[in-house]
């Protein structure tokens, strides 16, 4: 699909001079410093702690509101011996939240035990049906780990019940907070916190933090038990990879990398991932699926037991269990994908003339519509809400563009559902059956008045143009410096005009096109993944202007630098 390019716009004179004294300071090339520019860092010790993040550098747990209260209340359900009941999610983020949470409490001796509802019989967050078995299991004190920030009947239920609530949660709030006993969340809109965005996990490792420094044990060989944990729930979530979720992912993914935890350990290994420094890309497309479809294929309690497990045999066959319900998964995935895109163009015959995508089946697995919503909006590039039907209710999953804000699109069509709730790129929803229809015009009207035709475009931003001849081994080093890479912090994407194809382009794997191009004498191999579409127009000897990103490619021994390209435009 084609690109809409975003150059970033030149340095002025005062940047120029900043520019200048970040590349005699550091001793780096002009281009890194223009980068750091780019992401507002011009002092240098500011710099100097984002190239070396440390968990010493993140902000005291008790700014948030309710953080004292919380500790409190769960301080003395410890020394009381009441029951804690951890209530999870059933995504990464919840079920690390839920597992750091039960291992770190259960370390100071607390009677405490988990909950994390079906995705098919449960549904999303706090249910009816989950509090009740927690109820009968004699609990006095829930910890919502993930969730829980827009559950006000099912909280004043639980109350009824002689049950106190602390919710800790990320999501974004409605107007009216349950009137649970504490409340943690850095999107209140009262809240002080000073970062926002900040995972569940995230959330949920802040007040373990806090607990820990009460009891006076918030040591770094204490806290960094979990910060594994932290790291996998933070990248696998797709939350912005800036302040304190930096320095998480960061310290935290050598913590993965060493492989401490039993549960990890054997997820690592039969994820095939266990010979290479892991990255953020192989957390979001190898770890990550594989825990979540636990909770899509079956139970995502099943991930949870295998992140709290020290038994090797157990661990193992968990992991061997929750491998086979991944390729299951991916099965599920690929038929389901096909026929959206079926429904899809017999609903939308002329894509262009639609702002949105609105479909529904009742032959549907819940587990997966998300992950295929998610590859439609790659497709389609439109704002997309997969919805399955069953005995008259739709359990929807959205995902939406850059410029489109989907929390708040479904807020203004709230009397159509029958509840919703996530963030500005993901949500989840219920429908009545007869509601889709009225609701998917709506949603359209709503997106035409909110989208327009330009950022129906694919964005590419662009931090700056490179020349062939810049390219190196001392390059490379720095940029690796600005990892981890993710939501805020992307990996640099650099453009070059004027290069030439070289030799004959081809394609390799699975529709992945392989192709050299030349400039000022300077050769240079390009990848570009899912783009075999564009071999038939690139011919030998055009002249293009690429944008891509560097990386290092190993292949039989052989290590060199090669551009993973983004996008190409004829001249």
């Amino acid at each position: 699909m084609k690109k809409r390019w975003k150059i970033a716009e030149p340095l002025n004179s005062d940047q120029q001079k900043i520019k200048a004294n970040i590349s005699e300071n550091l001793k780096c090339p002009a281009i890194i410093s223009e980068i750091l520019i780019r992401k507002g860092l011009s002092d240098i010790n500011e710099i100097q702690k984002f190239f070396n993040p440390k968990i010493e550098d993140t902000h005291d747990p008790f700014l948030f509101a309710d953080m004292e209260k919380a500790v409190s209340r769960i301080l003395t359900a410890i020394e009381n011996k009441e029951k804690i009941s951890i209530y999870g999610d059933y995504d990464v983020d919840g079920t690390t939240s839920t597992s750091l949470l039960y291992l770190g409490l259960k370390r100071l001796d607390a009677d405490i035990d988990f909950f994390i509802p079906h995705r098919m019989i449960d549904g999303y967050g706090l249910s009816m049906n989950g509090i009740q078995q927690i109820f009968d299991n004699g609990t006095k004190l829930i910890i919502t780990v993930d969730c829980g920030i827009n559950a006000i009947e099912e909280v004043k239920e639980i109350n009824k019940m002689g049950i106190d609530v602390i919710i800790t949660d990320h999501h974004n709030p409605k107007e009216i907070v349950p009137p649970a006993f504490s409340v943690i969340n850095p999107k209140l809109i009262n809240s002080i916190y000073p970062y926002k965005e900040l995972a569940g996990v995230g959330v949920a490792f802040k007040l373990l933090i806090a607990i820990y420094d009460k009891k006076g044990i918030s040591k770094e060989k204490n806290i960094g038990k979990f910060l594994d944990f932290v790291a996998l729930g933070t990248i696998a979530d797709i939350v912005p990879l800036t302040g304190e979720n930096r320095i998480f992912a960061s310290v935290g993914i050598n913590k993965l990398f060493n492989k401490n935890n039993t549960g990890l350990r054997a997820l690592i290994n039969s994820a095939g991932l266990s010979k290479k420094e892991l990255t953020t890309t192989d957390i979001v497309f190898g770890l990550a699926p594989r825990i979540n479809a636990a909770g899509r294929m079956g139970s995502a309690t099943r991930s949870v037991q295998l992140l709290i497990s020290n038994d090797e045999q157990e661990s193992k066959k968990l992991a061997q269990i929750i491998e086979m319900e991944n390729t299951k998964r991916q099965d599920i995935d690929q038929r389901t994908f096909r026929e959206a895109c079926e429904l899809i163009e017999k609903k939308y015959p002329v894509i262009s003339e639609t702002h949105s995508i609105v479909i529904a089946s009742d032959g549907w697995h819940a587990g997966v519509i998300g992950i295929v919503a998610s590859k439609l909006v790659e497709k389609y590039y439109r704002p997309t809400i997969m919805i399955s039907l069953k005995d008259g209710i739709g359990n929807g999953s959205g995902r939406s563009i850059s410029d489109f804000d989907l929390f708040n699109a479904l807020t203004t069509l709230e009397d159509k559902l029958e509840s919703f709730g996530g963030h500005k790129y993901a949500a989840g929803l219920s429908i009545l059956s007869e509601y889709i229809e009225p609701f998917s015009k709506e949603f359209d009207e709503y997106a035409k008045q909110h989208i327009t035709e330009k950022q129906l475009i694919p964005p590419l931003k662009i931090d700056t143009e490179l020349e062939l001849y810049n390219i190196n081994d001392i390059l490379l080093e720095w940029l690796d410096k600005f990892a981890p890479f993710g939501p805020g912090n992307m990996r640099p994407v650099f453009y070059t005009k004027d290069v030439q194809v070289v030799g004959y382009p081809y394609n390799v794997g699975r529709n992945h096109l392989k192709l050299k191009v030349m400039k000022d004498g300077c050769v240079f191999d390009l990848i570009g993944f899912n783009q075999g579409n564009l071999l038939p127009i690139i011919k030998r000897n055009n002249l293009l202007s690429i944008a891509y990103s560097l990386e290092v490619n190993t292949w039989q021994g052989k290590t060199t630098i090669q551009g993973k390209l983004k996008d190409i435009h004829f001249e």
